[in-house]
């Protein structure tokens, strides 16, 4: 390997991903790895890892392709949902909200990777990492919930009232997204990035 091919290495963590068409096709493997697992539990009431998948990708393309990879697979998984296309205004949201998680999954991996607790070679379960993503995984869930909510009871009742009533009533359904993408981030998203790093051979050396 040529000194210039090292430095690549080094700095990007594998020249796999300087290659354009390997990123192409990676980045159409996360978009369908995403719809698949989506339409997969689709019938299981609020338990889903999508949400996992498109955060999932950001972390490992980086920011612009995550974004990519998020509304990719919103657009196709909201618009040939079996229950149904969202209301317009909900569309939209739902497409900027996973835009926005592959976008963070990429802000997070810039961030991770100054941290010296952040081996990926190694174990990635460790108490700040774990930390990290489950206050990620919460929010995430926690602020999709609250918004989808209020757009489409705007949407469909324009009241606010309609909102209150229709959270209040999801709240058990709600609680069961929360936790299961939270613990989902916790026990789930650590394995994953470990098994690409090393089916990549990615390195943060």
């Amino acid at each position: 390997m040529s000194l210039h091919q090292q430095e690549l290495e080094k700095s990007n963590g594998t020249l796999w991903l300087e290659r354009k068409t390997f990123r192409i096709a990676l980045l159409s493997t996360f978009t369908a790895l995403s719809v698949v697992l989506g339409y997969m539990l689709v019938f299981l009431p609020n338990i889903e890892l999508f949400t996992l998948m498109i955060f999932l990708s950001g972390f490992i393309l980086g920011k612009r392709d995550g974004a990519i990879i998020g509304i990719m697979s919103s657009f196709i998984f909201v618009f040939f949902n079996p229950y149904g296309v969202s209301p317009l205004p909900l569309f939209a949201y739902q497409l900027a909200h996973y835009s926005l998680v592959g976008l963070l999954g990429g802000l997070t991996h810039s961030y991770l990777k100054k941290k010296d607790y952040f081996k990926p070679e190694e174990d990635l379960y460790v108490f700040r990492v774990i930390l990290l993503f489950a206050i990620i995984g919460a929010l995430v869930t926690f602020v999709y919930d609250i918004l989808s909510t209020l757009i489409g009871a705007l949407s469909i009742f324009g009241t606010l009232e309609t909102f209150w009533a229709t959270y209040i009533f999801g709240l058990p359904f709600t609680t069961i997204h929360l936790i299961g993408n939270t613990l989902g981030f916790i026990f789930i998203l650590p394995g994953l990035i470990q098994l690409i790093y090393r089916l990549l051979d990615l390195s943060e050396s």
